[in-house]
């Protein structure tokens, strides 16, 4: 059985040594908020912190490489990391075959992520286990608003003309105003991937600025398209022009690349969100999405935010994922531990 204290802190990981030739690690323990902070206001836009940025491939991919090979949770100390794995994830339909009945359904299960003879049998019943937000289309956000109504999970709409994000700005700005003004509280945009890819480095920071004013109270996460940006040191000095600009969480992807979430990829972005805030005070969220579908890869994610930024960024409030299939992958695992076998996949329905 799994208590309250086990659910809500994951416990078990053996911490390894960085190895030889990634970037250097601050010695003594990394600094983290407090339980309360204020939203990343941004910051002016320092051209020379952003071009000083150099990644190195070879040297991230091999310490990317260390992540899932060496650390483990095993027996209850997993099981308690999948429970906190489920309260971390925006649970996500961005199909074009999306209608209101499988929305609500899909909030349905947001609200009720286990089955509750799981719960009982994993002994968190009592605990009110939920998913991170609900993320859909903008023209569904009044539909899970409703359903979600009272439950305190937020809706985000995905916006500014996703997935591509080359509608007219106006159009895109305006796209934000009117999901905020239908219930939602987070709000997903999509950078122009151009302004990368040539260096525009003050377009864009205007463009995020601009989407941040639009947002105003909802909290914007900022999609790079890292699939798109060819390089990680773009990725690199997008993810910290976007955090400048005012970004409360950066994120890898759409879902619709050909690429999406990876770990050199993740490892690049929380490594920029670990610098501005040394250099701000200012915690800013990650949100990797697209191709995490496994309860595995999901633990491989936590592993890497609880090495480069510490179990403060492993809540709802500073990480999600962005996922549609990985529910099912971590309910089944639970199934596993609390009765020694596999259920058939209909056990777990996502909608």
């Amino acid at each position: 059985m799994i208590g309250l204290m086990a659910a809500s802190r994951p416990q078990g990981l053996k911490l390894a040594r960085p190895d030889a030739g990634t970037a250097p690690v601050p010695a003594g323990p990394r600094p983290a908020p407090g339980d309360a902070f204020a939203r990343n206001p941004g910051m002016p836009l320092d051209l020379d912190q952003v071009l000083a940025l150099r990644i190195n491939r070879s040297a991230v991919e091999r310490r990317a490489a260390t992540i899932p090979t060496r650390r483990t949770v095993k027996k209850q100390w997993q099981a308690a990391w999948l429970l906190r794995a489920v309260t971390l994830i925006d649970l996500t339909t961005l199909s074009g075959d999306d209608t209101p009945g499988n929305v609500q359904r899909l909030c349905a299960k947001a609200m009720h992520p286990l089955r509750r003879d799981l719960a009982r049998a994993l002994g968190v019943d009592s605990l009110g286990i939920t998913t991170g937000a609900v993320c859909v289309y903008h023209g569904l956000v009044e539909t899970a608003v409703a359903v979600l109504h009272g439950s305190k999970i937020p809706v985000a709409a995905v916006s500014t003309g996703f997935p591509a994000g080359l509608s007219p700005l106006s159009t895109r700005v305006a796209e934000v105003r009117e999901s905020v003004a239908a219930g939602a509280r987070e709000i997903d945009i999509v950078i122009t991937r151009a302004h990368v890819l040539t260096g525009d480095w003050g377009a864009l920071y205007d463009e995020v600025q601009t989407f941040r004013e639009a947002c105003g109270d909802a909290h914007m996460k900022t999609i790079l398209g890292t699939g798109d940006l060819a390089t990680l040191t773009n990725v690199a000095r997008a993810s910290m022009v976007a955090m400048m600009a005012g970004s409360d969480f950066i994120k890898t992807s759409t879902g619709k690349e050909g690429v999406n979430a990876t770990l050199p990829i993740s490892l690049v972005m929380v490594r920029m969100i670990r610098e501005y805030f040394e250099r701000t005070g200012h915690p800013v969220g990650y949100k990797p999405a697209g191709g995490i579908r496994s309860a595995k890869n999901a633990l491989e994610y936590l592993y890497l935010m609880k090495e480069e930024l510490g179990e403060r960024w492993m809540r709802p409030d500073l990480f999600r994922f962005g996922a549609s299939g990985l529910l099912t992958d971590i309910e089944r695992q639970l199934d596993h531990f609390a009765h020694g076998r596999y259920a058939a996949a209909y056990r777990q329905p996502m909608v």
